[in-house]
């Protein structure tokens, strides 16, 4: 139990340095606390690129060694997954450069309440009536953050109206991704899903750049290995960790991301938010966390 707890914690600090490093490459001409560097605005489908071709390097090698088939079983699943999840990411990618970095990971947490509802509507899993005061919940927490100047006359960041919509929408398709993963738990391995992202996400990704390539300098090379290094990382921690012990004890632990959240951009970005959107984040993860523990629970009894 404790190295599962111990990999979903390490899981979500290499998914909130990914963050990190997407919002670096979306602060153009801003100073930062930690580098020097000025780091150039790098377009959110370029990083998807970098992330993609580091994933579909470190896949491919391992399915080639383990001999698995390389385009997996359920294709058709498969691709969903594929395409949901180029989507998600590269409009998440555009968030987190656009809002600030806390409110930007706190929307993508509503991914595991959308997931719930497409597994309902496409799968048929049952969701129970205290689940739906959850979702009530999360998504009051996200109406006090877009009524936040309205709600209360304290000074805060700007949020923009657009963006966060978009966030809401980058979560609704992550939930057809993870939708799909559970469609496809029974008939493929998680690598062969892991692979079909970059598979999908790559020849659309270099077809945008040829438009508005970036071309990266110094360390900001390095910075794209690791985004794509670092995601692999995650992903694999994440697998791990739910194989050592209860699902409803190990997992409440993930979304110890969004308190991470809120003290890089208070601290590193200087995100100055107000007690109202404070309140929203903490109604959102209330009704995020209580909707997965009770899942959690129910199927493990």
């Amino acid at each position: 139990m404790k190295k599962g707890i111990l990999f979903i914690i390490l899981s979500g600090i290499c998914f909130l340095l990914v963050n990190f490093f997407v919002k670096l490459f979306g602060q153009s001409g801003e100073e930062n606390h930690f580098f020097s560097h000025n780091f150039q605005h790098i377009p959110a489908h370029e990083l998807v690129l970098a992330r993609s071709l580091v994933s579909f390097f470190i896949s491919a090698t391992v399915i080639k060694i383990k001999g698995y088939p390389f385009f997996g079983v359920n294709k058709k699943w498969l691709l969903v997954r594929g395409i949901s999840g180029t989507i998600a990411l590269t409009i998440f990618f555009m968030t987190i450069q656009n809002l600030p970095f806390a409110i930007a990971a706190v929307i993508q947490y509503l991914a595991p309440i959308f997931t719930m509802l497409f597994t309902m509507l496409l799968i048929g899993d049952r969701v129970f009536k205290i689940q739906w005061v959850f979702v009530a919940f999360a998504f009051f927490g996200v109406a006090l953050i877009s009524l936040q100047d309205l709600i209360s006359s304290q000074d805060g960041i700007s949020i923009d109206y657009l963006w966060l919509g978009l966030g809401m929408v980058s979560a609704s398709i992550s939930g057809i991704a993870y939708t799909a993963i559970v469609k496809l738990k029974s008939t493929d391995r998680p690598i062969n899903i892991v692979l079909y992202f970059p598979m999908v996400s790559i020849p659309f990704m270099v077809l945008w750049c040829m438009f508005d390539f970036v071309q990266p300098t110094g360390i900001e090379w390095i910075f794209l290995l690791l985004i794509g290094v670092f995601t692999q990382f995650a992903q694999i921690l994440l697998t791990k960790a739910l194989h050592f012990g209860s699902a409803s004890v190990i997992v409440p632990f993930q979304y110890l991301g969004i308190i991470y959240a809120l003290l890089i951009g208070l601290f590193i970005f200087d995100e100055r938010l107000n007690v109202i959107v404070y309140l929203g984040v903490f109604l959102i993860l209330a009704g995020v966390l209580l909707n997965t523990v009770y899942r959690h629970l129910y199927k493990e009894t």
